[in-house]
C-alpha cells in the first residue's frame, strides 16, 4: 500500500486499535488543534519525512502494532505498513508547538477551545517550556484562541516572541489578525504566519465562523507574502463542512496564486459539528492531488516550510511530503 493511500485511510478512521507493547510514553494532549481536550495522539512515522498523527480508538478497523522500542506497524485492511513511533517535542516532533490562549471568545462550530476555556500561559510559562525541550527542536510555533479580544492577545503574543527570540530558532505564529497583524510580527523576528481561512467559501465561513471577518483574514494574508515570502504564509482550510470539490479547488487556487500554502485539514467531527462525518479517503485523496497540482501551478513548495503545520504534515495530506 502506498503511504500517501495507507495516510487517507488513517485520516478517514479517526483512529487506530493499540496493540502490543503500550505507548504511553509517547502520548501527548492538545489543547487546540484536532483533537484538542480529548485523549491525547501520538505520532508513526515512515521514512525520513512522512508522519501521521494517531489517536487511540479501541474500537477502531485499522491497528497500530508496536513491537518496542518504537518499531511499529500500522495494519489497514489486510496491508501492513512498517515504521516507528515518533516523540512529540511540544504537542508535535521537532518543534516547540505552544498554545498561548487555551481560550476564545469565538464561537467557531468546529472548535472545542471555547466549550473547555482553558488558561492562558504566562511568558515565564513558556520559556520554561521550550528550554525543557532544547536542544531536540528545530522551530517555535505559536497559536491559540482570542483571550479578551484579538488586538490584546496580539499584544501578549508579541511580549512573548520578545522573550523567545534568545532561542535562535524560527518562530511560527498563528493568531487571528486585526490591521496591521503581519508587519508587526514580521517586525518582531516571526519567521512565518499562518492566518487560517477555515472554510472554502464565504456562505460556509458566516455559518461555521460567526463574528470573524473573512477579508480581514484574506487581507492579512495578501499583506504576509510581501514581508515573509512565498513559502512561508499559510492558512487551514477544513475538508467536510459541506463544500463541493469544485469549490475547495477555486479556494486553493486563490490562495495559491497569492503566494499563500494552503492545508487542507481533515474535519474532525466535534463540538458543534460533532454529527458531521469524516471526509472519505478517496476524497482526501483526490483533492490531494488537486492541491498538490495548484502549488506546482504557482510555484509553491511546502518543503520550505520552518514551522507549524506545514512543517509536521501529521494532521492532513501534504503533496510535498505524502506524494
Amino acid at each position: 500500500m502506498k503511504w500517501v493511500t495507507a495516510k487517507a485511510r488513517v485520516l478517514e478512521a479517526g483512529g487506530v486499535r493499540v496493540e502490543g507493547v503500550p505507548v504511553d510514553q509517547y502520548i501527548t494532549h492538545s489543547l487546540a488543534g484536532p483533537g484538542a481536550g480529548a485523549g491525547g495522539s501520538f505520532f508513526f512515522a515512515c521514512g525520513d519525512d512522512r508522519r501521521v498523527r494517531l489517536t487511540p480508538d479501541p474500537a477502531g478497523d485499522i491497528a497500530l502494532v508496536h513491537e518496542g522500542g518504537g518499531a511499529a506497524a500500522l495494519h489497514i485492511g489486510g496491508r501492513i505498513v512498517r515504521g516507528r513511533l515518533e516523540r512529540a517535542a511540544l504537542h508535535c516532533p521537532h518543534q516547540a508547538y505552544i498554545t498561548v490562549s487555551a481560550g476564545c471568545r469565538y464561537r467557531c462550530r468546529f472548535c472545542t477551545v471555547p466549550l473547555r476555556q482553558g488558561r492562558r500561559k504566562t511568558i515565564d510559562e513558556i520559556i520554561r517550556l521550550v528550554d525543557g525541550v532544547r536542544p531536540g527542536i528545530s522551530a517555535i510555533a505559536l497559536t491559540g484562541g482570542v483571550w479578551s479580544d484579538p488586538g490584546e492577545e496580539e499584544r501578549y503574543v508579541l511580549e512573548v516572541i520578545s522573550r523567545l527570540k534568545r532561542f535562535g530558532i524560527p518562530i511560527g505564529a498563528s493568531i487571528y489578525p486585526v490591521p496591521g497583524t503581519p508587519q508587526r510580527l514580521r517586525d518582531h523576528g516571526v519567521a512565518e504566519v499562518k492566518f487560517n481561512l477555515e472554510t472554502a467559501t464565504p456562505d460556509l465561513f458566516r455559518e461555521i465562523c460567526p463574528g470573524h471577518d473573512r477579508e480581514m483574514v484574506l487581507d492579512a494574508l495578501r499583506n504576509s507574502v510581501a514581508l515573509f515570502g512565498k513559502g512561508h504564509v499559510f492558512s487551514n482550510i477544513i475538508i467536510g463542512l459541506g463544500e463541493t470539490d469544485r469549490e475547495m479547488e477555486v479556494c486553493v487556487s486563490e490562495l495559491a496564486e497569492m503566494g499563500v500554502i494552503p492545508i487542507l485539514r481533515p474535519l474532525t467531527p466535534a463540538a458543534g459539528l460533532a454529527d458531521l462525518r469524516r471526509p472519505s479517503a478517496e476524497r482526501l485523496l483526490r483533492l490531494c492531488g488537486m492541491h498538490g497540482d495548484a502549488l506546482r501551478r504557482h510555484e509553491l513548495d511546502g518543503r520550505a516550510a520552518l514551522s507549524m503545520c506545514a512543517a509536521c504534515t501529521g494532521c492532513d495530506l501534504a503533496p510535498w511530503r505524502d506524494l
